[in-house]
């Protein structure tokens, strides 16, 4: 991709390179601190440098398109592409604060939409924050539909696992039997994301008689999790020291795990939303998505 022509005092789109990290990384910091804190929640983020850590990864993954905003050659923005599954996942996409107003987020978002029809993926998902009326406009606009209310859930471990289940770290091997659970539950699979997390050393598998009943790529606020029943949820979420990031998402309409959760110290951080383009299955088990979908 080619920085996109633009008129003098207008922003440009291209491509993320390594260098863009410190400055993206600190204005990803402050765009979700700004907002969150305007409406009384905790950031997103502790810092920049957990900013910085985050687009790191992303601008140099080969499985993610990246790309950044300059507005009279300073950057201003980013936004990424999940693509290594069949479903894309759009973010985190961040405005620098002092360039709001200036069409970045719709640029910024419309240069990873027309990459994502290019590649022709059979859907495109992202998770907003649910009290942001701009960007929850903004993406209805560009054609996204509610799919899901959100929790981000956060608190104590709560060292709880159901009878009958034992979580232990996911293998390799386990890639096949949670990628057809996965299918079972969502119609498609997240192999790419999982293969990734495996190799790190953070996905879980909860095995209930013999077999696979859930995997977590992690509970946390960018990993996402799959199970046959709630108890299988329940084991993965029970087992985890400690949920990575303001917390893990809990879609609210499953009242009978949102009230477990309660139940044994969770508390609710904020609300999101799942909004999704093109493919979108109604998910025939439970599951926690990641911040990305």
């Amino acid at each position: 991709m080619t920085a996109s022509a633009a008129m003098p005092g207008s922003p440009v789109i291209r491509r993320a390179t390594p260098n863009d990290v410190e400055v993206c990384g600190t204005i990803c910091y402050e765009a979700f601190a700004a907002v969150t804190q305007q409406h009384n929640f905790p950031p997103d983020l502790p810092s920049p440098e957990a900013g910085r850590h985050v687009l790191g990864m992303m601008f140099s993954h080969p499985g993610f398109f990246c790309v950044v905003a300059e507005l009279d050659g300073k950057l201003v923005g980013s936004n990424c592409l999940d693509e290594r599954d069949a479903i894309a996942g759009i973010g985190p996409i961040t405005t620098d604060p002092a360039a709001q107003n200036a069409g970045v987020g719709r640029l910024l978002m419309q240069a990873v939409m027309d990459r994502a029809a290019e590649r022709k993926f059979a859907g495109v998902r992202l998770v907003q924050a649910a009290f942001q009326g701009r960007s929850l406009s903004l993406y209805a606009k560009l054609g996204f539909d509610v799919q899901e209310p959100l929790a981000i859930m956060q608190g104590p471990a709560i060292r709880q696992v159901p009878g009958g289940y034992t979580v232990r770290p996911a293998q390799t091997r386990d890639l096949a039997a949670c990628n057809a659970l996965c299918r079972r539950v969502h119609g498609h699979d997240r192999a790419g994301e999982l293969s990734d997390d495996i190799l790190q050393g953070q996905a879980r598998v909860a095995e209930h008689n013999g077999r696979i009943a859930a995997y977590t790529s992690t509970v946390a606020f960018f990993g996402h999790a799959v199970a046959e029943s709630n108890e299988g949820l329940q084991a993965l979420i029970g087992t985890a020291e400690a949920f990575g990031g303001p917390g893990f998402l809990l879609p609210i309409r499953n009242t009978e795990l949102f009230r477990w959760c309660l139940n044994r110290g969770l508390r609710v951080v904020y609300p999101m939303t799942l909004m999704s383009v093109g493919l979108y299955n109604t998910p025939s088990g439970p599951f926690l998505p990641s911040v990305s979908y």
